[in-house]
């Protein structure tokens, strides 16, 4: 089984709030690799709204994406588009 992450900058200014979670947990739930965001000593599963919303991620903050499994790199690739393009959402 594969481990991997990523460290990623939270670029949309509104930070990892609940659209952007909500989005965040539609994309995990399709893989089977288990993914998981920390934020320094937090940390919280990605299928998880309630979890992502307790790390408190702001705009530039850094956070770390984990993902583990038989898909975790197109997994990891496919969180790590999601974050860096800002959730979709207009800066």
């Amino acid at each position: 089984m594969t481990l991997l992450s990523r460290e990623l900058f939270i670029k949309n200014r509104l930070g990892l709030h609940a659209r952007a979670a909500i989005k965040l947990v539609e994309l995990a739930q399709s893989f089977e690799s288990s993914i998981t965001i920390s934020n320094g000593e937090k940390s919280a599963t990605a299928d998880s709204v309630m979890g992502l919303l307790m790390l408190e991620s702001a705009q530039g903050q850094q956070i770390c994406v984990h993902a583990e499994g038989n898909d975790a790199e197109t997994a990891l690739n496919a969180v790590s588009e999601l974050i860096e393009a800002g959730f979709d959402e207009e800066n």
